[in-house]
């Protein structure tokens, strides 16, 4: 595989509340190989975005889209925004706040990979067919060259998870192994 000279790693809603959502392991194998690929990305001096679900205090910024399926309701923890202590966030890391499924929508993900050049970026993250899926789909609709990094990210539901992997994410980019990517890094 290939990645541009210019690719962000940005990884979607690992942080305490959302992790709460999936299987413990799962979530320890998601969380390991994100891990990875940050580290791999820092040492390469290449931006690393940690995109995180928030809402304000009085909740009014809470979609309230009528759905099939029901909504988390009530507050949230205070822990929920943390990110995931195995991430290792540093410094240089870039935090992006949405209040959307997707990273792009009302945020501004565009403007900081933009301005830093980016041309592509590797996904990863909490849940593979929401929060993910509507960001890879947004990043391809954006102009991004979009890297799937399908064992570094999870769902709370396996059948999604491997709907979005086989079906969806080859038709907005290229889905790879934390492995492949890696070593496609530190070339």
């Amino acid at each position: 595989m290939t990645l541009d000279p210019r690719t962000a790693l940005v990884l979607i809603d690992l942080q305490v509340g959302v992790a709460s959502l999936v299987a413990a392991d799962a979530l320890r194998a998601t969380a390991e190989r994100s891990a990875e690929l940050a580290a791999a990305f820092r040492a390469q001096a290449a931006p690393v975005l940690l995109v995180r679900t928030n809402f304000a205090s009085d909740g009014g910024d809470v979609p309230r889209n009528r759905t099939d399926v029901a909504r988390l309701t009530g507050r949230p923890p205070a822990n929920w925004t943390e990110p995931l202590t195995e991430l290792g966030a540093a410094p240089t890391d870039i935090v992006v706040i949405k209040h959307q499924p997707g990273a792009f929508h009302g945020t501004d993900l565009d403007l900081q990979l933009r301005r830093r050049a980016v041309t592509g970026i590797v996904l990863g993250g909490i849940a593979t067919s929401l929060g993910v899926e509507s960001t890879g789909r947004a990043a391809y609709d954006h102009g991004y060259h979009v890297a799937f990094a399908a064992d570094a990210m999870t769902d709370p539901d396996p059948v999604a998870h491997e709907h979005s992997i086989r079906v969806t994410f080859p038709r907005f980019g290229e889905v790879h192994t934390t492995a492949g990517i890696l070593a496609a890094v530190r070339r």
